[in-house]
């Protein structure tokens, strides 16, 4: 009891000093003549700081939402009832979905995640999921995607866009999806 209550005493210490509430100070002379010219040149040199990082943040939001307008620009594929083969309308799909994977969004990966409807157990689904994704990644490997650049994952039936329980929500569910990755 004696060993809680002093680790309990030590760590409120601990917690109640907590850090310093000082500023730092910059020595703003730095060898420079007058204490005037040396507050200019450091605002001036925080001026540029703040101007690159701003530079910077405003390169990463535009990278970022290139990055979400291509994933955007990419087209779900849908099945058949317990199928994992692509119909000629969803392989035209697929093929754009490689055009715009090898040329616009060639510098990013791609996440290929198959998905189900709730029929079926756990496991049942997420073998099924696993083809469809399967057969989207052997389809943009035919189009010129390298496959170092695929990745897969089957969701099952764990991650439904509808949660309604009619046949056109099922169908919507037993889908694959394309995203980017950087």
């Amino acid at each position: 009891m004696k060993k809680v209550l002093l680790s309990s005493a030590i760590v409120a210490a601990l917690l109640f000093t907590g850090c310093s509430s000082k500023d730092p100070s910059i020595d703003a002379t730095n060898g420079a003549g007058s204490g005037q010219n040396a507050n200019n040149n450091a605002n001036t040199e925080a001026v540029n700081a703040t101007d690159i990082m701003v530079n910077e943040n405003n390169t990463a939001d535009s990278n970022e939402m290139s990055m979400s307008a291509l994933e955007s620009q990419m087209q779900s594929v849908y099945f058949n009832f317990d199928q994992f083969s692509l119909s000629n309308s969803m392989s035209e799909k697929v093929s754009d979905n490689a055009a715009l994977a090898t040329t616009k969004a060639s510098a990013y990966m791609i996440k290929v995640e198959g998905n189900c409807d709730e029929w079926g157990s756990d496991e049942y689904n997420y073998a099924l999921g696993l083809k469809r994704a399967n057969n989207a990644k052997a389809m943009l490997i035919e189009n010129g995607v390298s496959s170092e650049r695929i990745s897969m994952v089957s969701y099952g039936e764990s991650n439904p866009v509808c949660n309604d329980k009619t046949k056109e929500c099922w169908a919507e569910n037993r889908r694959v999806d394309f995203k980017l990755l950087p």
